[in-house]
C-alpha cells in the first residue's frame, strides 16, 4: 500500500470507528467503586491485629520508624486479600530514572511436594525485593557487571490492585536503591526531602507556640494536559510513533486561534473515554477532579484533588499509565509529550504544592487579613527565599529535550525563574520591606448589571499564566514542568530548598528568642531582611514580554534557556552543599544524576534526528520527487505537442525539494559526528543537529502545501487534531 494510500485508509477507519461497549453498570451508584482496588486504611483496619494497624498508621501518619515485626502480618493480609481480588500475582513497583514506571511480577503459587500449588507470600518479601540494577540508567552508580539492586516498601503509600482481563495484580509501591543504599529512583530522594522539609516546618509551628501536632508533609496536585489522536493517525505517523512530536507538519489552515476548543463542549467520543478513564483511576483510589478541552485542538486535561507529595508521584505516573491503556481501548493514541504539534500550545503538568497536615490544613492559607496573619508569612516568605536562592536548581528540575520545545511559548512560562504573589500579597510584602505591614486589600464585589443575577465576590488579586510560579490563593502553583515528566524531581527541588529556607528562618527566630527579643518583633525584623534581600524574584507583570528578559537579568535573575543550560546547577557547590545536608542526595547521586541528564538529553535528540534523516529521505523526498516528475512530464508533452507550458510550478516545487535535499545530507554528515569525550559534549553536540532538523522540516513542510494532496504521504495537522 502506497504512502497516501495508507494515509486515506487512516481517514476512512476513523469514520468507521464503532465506540466500545461500557464496561460499567449503568446502576452502579456515583462514589461506589473509588478505592475498591486499594489496600487503604479501612482495608487495614478490618484485616490487621489492631497493635499490628496501630504501628503502621503512626509511621502513615505521624512518621514515626517503621517497626519490622508487623511485616508478616500485614503480607498475610494483604495476601488474602489480592487473592480474593482475583490476583495471581504481585509487583514491586518503582521509578528509576527513566521517568517511567518499573514492575517485576512474581507469582502468589508455589508447587509443593504432593504437586498442588500453595499461594505463599512472606514478610520479608513484602518488604524488600531484588530486581536487576544494572540494565537502568545509573549515571555511574552501578556498572553493567554490578546487577544488584533492592526494592523497599514505602507503607506510605498503598498498595493496589491493577486489573487485567486475564489475571489481576498486586502492586506494592517501593523505593529502587543499589546495595551501598544510594538512591536508583526518584522516590527515595522524595521521600528524603519530604522528612526533611517536614523537620525544619515542625520548628517554625514550635515557636509560634503549636505543640503534638502530626507531621508535617508537602502536598501536591498536578494538573495533567495531554492531546488525544486517532490511533489509525498515530500508526501512520512514524515520528509520532518513535518520537512523541511530530518532526514535519505545516500549520493548518486552522489552529487555535478562534480560542473554540478551550472549555467547549467535549466531544462524545473524548467524554466516553474520559469517563471510562476516570472509573479505573477512581477503583485506584486516584481523586481525579476536573476535565476539560484546553486551548489547543485535540487537547485536553484532568486535575486530581491535592494528596500528600509521594502517593501523588505516585498516581500521577499510574494515571499516565491509565490513560495510555483506556486511550487505546477507545481507538485513540494519548500523547504525553510537551509538543507534539508545532504552531499549537503544547502540555504541561502544573505542579501545585502546599505544606501543611490534617490538623493545619495548607500553611499558606493567607485569611482574610494576611497582614496580620504572621505564621503564613513566615511560610510565605520561605517560599520566596528558596525560590530566589534556587532559581536554577528549580529550573533544572524541569529541564528536558522535550520540554525545551515548550518553555517560553505561549502555553507556557520563561525560562526565567519568578514568583506571582498577586496585588494583596504583593502589597503586603512591599509593606514590610518598608517596615511593617498594617493593612491588606480585601475582597471586592462585581456587579454584572443584569436584576436576576447575583452580586459575585471577587479576590483581592488577578492571577499570572505566565509566570512559572504563581501563588494563586493556598497553594503556589509552579507551571513549568513538562506533560510527560515524573513530578517527583519538581517536589523533590521544592521539598530541599523549603527545607533549607525553613531551617535558616527558624534558626534565626531561635537565637532571637533566646536572646530575649520578642518574638514578634524578631518576625519582623525577618520578614523585612527577607523580602528585602530577596525581593528581586517577585515579579507580577507579564512574563513573556522581552521587556521582562532585560528587567531580569538586571535583577540578577539567572535564564537558563535550555536544557543544556540547566544542567550544570545540579552540581554547582551550592547545590550539593544543600543536598547532602538535609540528606536528600550525597555528591555521587548528585554527579550521577547530571550523568543521566545528558544521556536522556542526547538519546532523545539522536532519535529524533535519525527519524527525520529517515521519514524525510524515505518518505517525503520520494513523494515530492514524484510530484516534480509528474509536472516535468506535463511540460515535456505539452512542449512536444508543440504548446507553450508555464514551468512556474515545476520551478517552485524544485526549489524546496533542492533545499530538504541539501538540508539531509547536512543532517546526515552531522549525525556521522562525534560529540567529544565528555557527556556535556555530547549533548552540546546533539543540541547542534537541532536547527539541521528544523531546516529539513522548514523545506518538508514548504512542499507540504504545494505537493498535490493525493501524493502527500503522512496524515496532516488539520486530520490529526481535528478528526476524533
Amino acid at each position: 500500500m502506497s504512502g497516501n494510500a495508507v494515509r486515506l485508509q487512516a481517514i476512512n477507519d476513523v469514520e468507521a470507528y464503532v465506540p466500545p461497549t461500557a464496561s460499567f453498570d449503568p446502576g452502579e451508584a456515583p462514589g461506589e467503586i473509588f478505592g475498591a482496588n486499594v489496600f487503604s486504611k479501612s482495608v487495614m483496619q478490618k484485616r490487621l491485629p489492631k497493635g499490628v494497624y496501630k504501628s503502621v498508621i503512626a509511621t502513615i501518619e505521624h512518621g514515626a520508624k517503621l517497626d519490622p515485626s508487623v511485616a508478616d502480618a500485614v503480607a498475610s493480609a494483604m495476601k488474602d486479600w489480592a487473592l480474593e481480588k482475583g490476583a495471581t500475582h504481585y509487583a514491586h513497583v518503582f521509578y528509576p530514572m527513566t521517568g517511567l514506571t518499573a514492575e517485576k511480577h512474581d507469582s502468589f503459587l508455589e508447587p509443593v511436594s504432593d504437586g498442588q500449588s500453595l499461594a505463599e507470600f512472606a514478610g520479608k518479601t513484602l518488604v524488600q525485593g531484588e530486581p536487576d540494577a544494572s540494565s537502568f540508567p545509573s549515571g555511574g552508580l552501578r556498572s553493567t557487571f554490578e546487577a544488584r539492586g533492592y526494592t523497599g516498601w514505602d507503607v506510605t503509600s498503598p498498595a493496589y490492585i491493577l486489573e487485567n482481563p486475564n489475571g489481576n495484580t498486586l502492586c506494592i509501591p517501593t523505593v529502587f536503591v543499589s546495595m551501598t543504599g544510594e538512591a536508583l529512583d526518584y522516590k527515595t530522594p522524595l521521600l528524603r526531602s519530604q522528612q526533611a522539609m517536614g523537620a525544619q516546618a515542625e520548628r517554625i509551628l514550635k515557636l509560634f507556640g503549636h505543640k503534638d501536632f502530626d507531621h508535617i508533609v508537602s502536598f501536591c496536585g498536578p494538573e495533567q494536559e495531554y492531546f488525544l489522536v486517532d490511533r489509525h493517525f498515530f500508526l501512520a505517523r512514524p515520528d509520532l510513533i518513535n518520537s512523541g512530536r511530530t518532526l514535519f507538519g505545516a500549520k493548518p489552515p486552522k489552529g487555535q486561534e478562534f480560542d473554540d476548543h478551550y472549555f467547549g463542549a467535549i466531544p462524545d467520543r473524548v467524554l466516553a473515554f474520559m469517563m471510562d478513564t476516570e472509573r479505573e483511576l477512581f477503583k485506584l483510589g486516584i481523586p481525579a477532579k476536573t476535565r476539560h478541552n484546553e486551548v489547543a485542538p485535540g487537547q485536553f486535561e484532568i486535575a486530581p484533588m491535592f494528596e500528600r507529595a509521594n502517593i501523588a508521584a505516585d498516581h500521577q505516573q499510574l494515571l499516565m499509565t491509565t490513560f495510555k491503556t483506556i486511550a487505546k481501548k477507545h481507538g485513540m493514541e494519548c500523547l504525553f509529550h510537551e509538543k507534539p504539534f508545532a504552531g499549537v500550545n503544547g502540555s504541561g503538568k502544573h505542579v501545585n504544592f502546599s505544606l501543611g497536615n490534617s490538623e493545619f490544613g495548607s500553611l499558606l492559607v493567607p485569611g482574610d487579613t494576611p497582614h496580620e496573619n504572621a505564621q503564613f508569612l513566615v511560610f510565605c516568605a520561605a517560599v520566596i527565599r528558596a525560590v530566589h536562592k534556587f532559581a536554577g536548581l528549580l529550573r533544572v528540575s524541569v529541564a528536558s529535550a522535550t520540554n525545551d520545545h515548550r518553555l517560553g511559548a505561549n502555553e507556557a512560562p520563561p525560562a526565567i525563574i519568578s514568583i506571582f504573589l498577586g496585588d494583596q500579597l504583593a502589597d503586603v510584602f512591599e509593606q514590610i520591606a518598608k517596615g511593617a505591614a498594617t493593612s491588606s486589600k480585601g475582597k471586592g464585589s462585581m456587579i454584572i448589571g443584569v436584576d436576576t443575577l447575583p452580586i459575585l465576590p471577587t479576590d483581592p488579586g488577578d492571577r499570572n499564566r505566565t509566570s512559572p510560579f504563581a501563588f494563586t490563593g493556598n497553594r503556589f502553583e509552579f507551571r513549568a514542568p513538562g506533560s510527560g515528566q515524573t513530578i517527583n524531581v519538581p517536589m523533590i527541588i521544592l521539598n530541599t530548598i523549603m527545607a533549607d529556607s525553613l531551617d535558616y528562618m527558624a534558626t534565626v527566630l531561635e537565637k532571637a528568642v533566646g536572646e530575649g527579643e520578642k518574638f514578634d518583633s524578631a518576625v519582623q525584623k525577618l520578614l523585612t531582611e527577607i523580602i528585602t534581600e530577596h525581593g528581586a524574584v517577585v515579579f507580577n507583570g507579564d512574563g513573556y514580554s522581552e521587556n521582562w528578559q532585560t528587567e531580569a537579568a538586571a535583577r540578577g535573575l539567572p535564564n537558563l534557556k535550555t536544557t543544556i543550560d540547566a544542567i550544570p546547577e545540579l552540581v554547582k557547590p551550592e547545590a550539593i552543599e544543600v543536598f547532602e545536608k538535609y540528606g536528600v542526595f550525597n555528591a555521587r547521586e548528585l554527579h550521577s544524576r547530571e550523568e543521566v541528564r545528558y544521556e536522556t538529553y542526547v538519546l532523545t535528540v539522536n532519535v529524533e534526528a535519525k527519524l527525520t534523516l529517515e521519514v524525510g529521505s524515505t518518505v517525503i523526498l520520494p513523494a515530492a520527487i514524484r510530484y516534480q516528475t509528474e509536472l516535468a512530464s506535463n511540460v515535456a508533452a505539452l512542449k512536444a505537442a508543440g504548446v507553450e507550458a508555464d514551468t512556474t510550478l515545476l520551478t517552485t516545487v524544485s526549489a524546496p525539494i533542492s533545499e530538504l535535499t541539501s538540508a539531509l545530507a547536512a543532517l546526515k554528515t552531522a549525525l556521522g559526528a562525534h560529540g567529544g569525550d565528555s557527556a556535556e559534549a555530547e549533548a552540546k553536540h546533539a543540541q547542534s543537529l537541532l536547527p539541521l532538523m528544523d531546516a529539513v522540516r522548514a523545506a518538508a513542510d514548504t512542499l507540504e502545501g504545494l505537493v498535490a494532496d493525493d501524493l502527500w504521504p503522512l496524515p496532516t495537522y488539520q486530520e490529526m487534531l481535528y478528526i476524533l
